[in-house]
């Protein structure tokens, strides 16, 4: 995986190019993408408000896989990636200040998490998402990592978090068994659940489930961002079968010069 700190000049053919930031200028300015999507975009309560930027201490430790943009010169797609070796130096994966995941944890093989993926408002609906897609899977294969996982957040309607109906749209092979299932830090109280499906299934949690994710379990309430989180598990020899035969094929296509012409 391409590694490019701001001093790197980016001479390419393709209008957009997914690599790991690595440099403190591209990773705050990508910081400040994740804080204008979370923050002004979905009114997450961020910490760091005053600065402009969303970060954690999880950042110093991650990888920080962003999708550029050559012809107006800024980045306008981000997820961030935690290794099975970097969580260990951390002393966690960060989905685990929200869930148990004692169960998911004793699989055979090694772990990549992924979070805080955004894409730029302005972006949304073009090549974005399977350019960085595809280098996400990329990133996976060098690095040997068996299964994916993560946090799916869902927004609440207007009158609550219809998790029943959520579920209820789910299907059966999406949802995993009772033996890896995780235990919610904090469930989404009751007085804030409701009956009606008012915020529906998220295009980038749909798109988990075309690859072979499952939700494992009950979601936990994230108070900060205010929305509910499914923890998402994506076995990645059904990632890998799934993206061959059919991310490959957009990736190529999204990343023709004549094609990302619209963006």
């Amino acid at each position: 995986m391409k590694r490019i700190d701001a001093a790197t000049p980016l001479k390419s053919a393709k209008r957009l190019e997914c690599f790991i930031a690595d440099s403190e200028a591209l990773i705050k300015e990508a910081q400040a993408l994740r804080f204008r999507v979370f923050s002004k975009e979905m009114g997450a309560k961020l910490k760091t408000e005053a600065e402009g930027l969303d970060y954690d201490e999880v950042d110093n430790y991650c990888d920080h896989l962003i999708v550029y943009d050559n012809i107006n010169k800024k980045i306008v797609g981000y997820t961030r990636l935690l290794n099975q070796e970097q969580a260990e130096r951390l002393g966690r994966f960060y989905s685990q200040g929200e869930f148990n995941l004692d169960q998911v944890l004793t699989l055979p093989g090694r772990f990549l998490e992924i979070g805080r993926t955004c894409v730029d408002p302005d972006f949304r609906g073009s090549a974005v998402l399977t350019t960085l897609w595809s280098a996400l899977v990329q990133y996976a294969l060098e690095g040997q990592f068996n299964y994916l996982l993560g946090c799916a957040s869902i927004t609440p309607g207007p009158s609550g978090f219809a998790i029943d109906a959520v579920y209820r749209n789910i299907d059966a092979k999406n949802i995993a068994p009772a033996s890896i299932h995780v235990h919610p830090r904090i469930p989404v109280p009751r007085e804030l659940r409701c009956q009606r499906d008012e915020s529906g299934i998220p295009p980038l949690l749909k798109a988990y489930f075309r690859f072979g994710a499952v939700v494992c379990g009950e979601p936990c309430w994230d108070e900060d961002f205010n929305c509910m989180d499914l923890f998402v598990l994506l076995p990645l020899d059904q990632l890998q079968e799934r993206y061959s035969k059919h991310y490959m094929r957009d990736y190529k296509a999204g990343n023709n010069i004549e094609n990302s012409a619209v963006l």
